[in-house]
């Protein structure tokens, strides 16, 4: 139960009880259970897994004042790049457990006035140890999937349900239990646009050593009348890829993942999606000259090996062959390494925003934002000047490197300092340490073992 210390006596009761749960860690590790018999392991790993979940309980109320603080300690953005730095978990994860945090965490607004949480059965659950992080998960997802229609006191007591049985069972019952709750609260399946809209998303994959990608996700109706027509268009004979001629040995998921390249590509050769961060929006992909003129050998001369992967704006791996074969079909922008035109790169103080041809060397020379460790790629990333536009920096090529839009307000406030090393990259440091590079998007610095690796 929370008591009402202030500060100081409640940082000093915090630390005395952390220090004694890392004593009583010690202990344990220390202690051989070798011979402790099978029960009295079956009781520890019980006591172990509820001294976890109670953990995690904490952790979510550590999150949830972090994502609202009432003391106003640091920014939002600064806040989420310490615990990057000090936790070792993902971005995505530190946002994960900020929302859910949110959910199950009773918070204040803005006159003082106490809001219960939105899971309040979960919240208790979670607090006391009752139930794990896939318990959590189930349980969320079957509130989530019940459409508005639903009374609130019919989604609190399917809430309430949820949670009594996950302290009983796993989470994959307590999943069949949601659906069954879900089929009987909405027998219809009657769902509004809202509905849909909130469920609607596509994630897509990591990029694995083979170079596919795994997509999934929810399509709301309407795009998926778009797809089921571009599907009809690469029926069976047609639209081979490569003009290939002759009998169609394609699956049907090999040609709905075909509909959706065409799609694609005929969108962006379409001129009709805009701008994006100064040029239009298209694939934009870095090579070197030596490479691309070996790919250009390759393909009409099979003795000739085909060189390694171009790199995309989006920070994956494109094979040189597909590259060519692209730029066949439709004019992208190639940022070549060694190849620079006559193009006007060095404006000095005459403007402030970079051309598109300077955003291109930032694709060839950086790939991504330029912060050590930070993996942001070419296309969200924003244009940084150093040293800064203000007071007397210049918009020139060598001047001009990538960074997100969180390090770039971290530069700009003074947070972060940048600085352009001799090899013509950006370097950064807190004011700790020299500067550093990031060797994040340069994989072939790791494995020649220059210094400063990701963590």
């Amino acid at each position: 139960m929370a008591t009402g210390l202030g500060a100081p006596a409640a940082r000093e009761q915090i630390c005395i009880a952390l220090g004694a749960i890392d004593a009583a860690h010690e202990v344990l590790r220390a202690t051989s259970s070798d011979l402790v018999g099978t029960d009295f392991r079956v009781d520890m790993a019980d006591r172990l897994e509820t001294q976890d979940r109670i953990n995690r309980g904490l952790m979510y109320r550590i999150f949830g004042e972090l994502a609202a603080p009432s003391d106003g300690d640091g920014s939002i953005i600064a806040v989420r790049a310490a615990l990057w730095k000090r936790l070792r978990i993902t971005p995505r994860e530190i946002t994960r457990r900020c929302r859910l945090a949110a959910r199950i965490r009773g918070r204040h607004s803005l006159t003082g006035t106490h809001i219960a949480p939105e899971l309040p059965a979960l919240a208790e659950a979670v607090e006391t140890g009752v139930v794990g992080e896939d318990h959590i998960r189930a349980v969320c997802q079957a509130v989530d999937v019940l459409p508005a229609s639903v009374a609130p006191a019919e989604v609190a007591q399917a809430e309430a349900t949820l949670v009594e049985h996950a302290a009983r069972v796993d989470a994959g019952v307590v999943a069949k239990l949601g659906q069954r709750i879900a089929d009987h609260l909405n027998p219809d399946g009657l769902f509004s646009d809202e509905d849909r809209a909130r469920r609607r998303g596509l994630t897509l994959g990591r990029q694995g050593p083979d170079g596919m990608s795994k997509l999934s996700g929810l399509l709301d109706p309407q795009a998926r009348a778009y797809f089921e027509a571009v599907a009809a268009a690469v029926r069976p004979g047609h639209r081979q890829p490569d003009g290939a001629a002759g009998p169609d040995e394609r699956s049907c998921a090999q040609r709905n993942h075909d509909a959706l390249k065409l799609a694609l590509a005929t969108a962006l050769s379409s001129g009709e999606l805009g701008t994006h961060r100064g040029h239009p929006v298209t694939v934009v992909v870095s090579t070197t000259l030596a490479e691309l003129n070996q790919a250009a050998h390759a393909v009409t001369d099979p003795t000739i090996p085909m060189p390694p992967w171009a790199h995309t704006g989006g920070g994956s791996r494109l094979p040189m062959r597909d590259l060519i074969a692209m730029a066949a079909n439709a004019i992208h922008y190639l940022a070549v390494f060694d190849d620079h035109t006559a193009r006007p790169l060095y404006l000095g103080r005459q403007k402030r925003i970079a051309t598109t041809d300077q955003r291109l060397i930032c694709y060839a020379r950086d790939r991504g934002c330029t912060r050590p460790n930070c993996l942001v790629p070419g296309y969200h990333c924003e244009v940084h000047h150093s040293p800064d536009w203000t007071p007397n920096g210049r918009t020139d090529a060598d001047k001009l490197h990538f960074a997100c839009g969180p390090d770039h307000a971290a530069a700009t406030e003074g947070r972060q300092q940048t600085t352009v090393t001799e090899s013509g990259r950006l370097g950064w440091t807190d004011g700790s340490t020299p500067p550093q590079i990031n060797h994040a998007h340069h994989p072939e610095e790791l494995l020649r073992g220059d210094p400063d690796p990701p963590e």
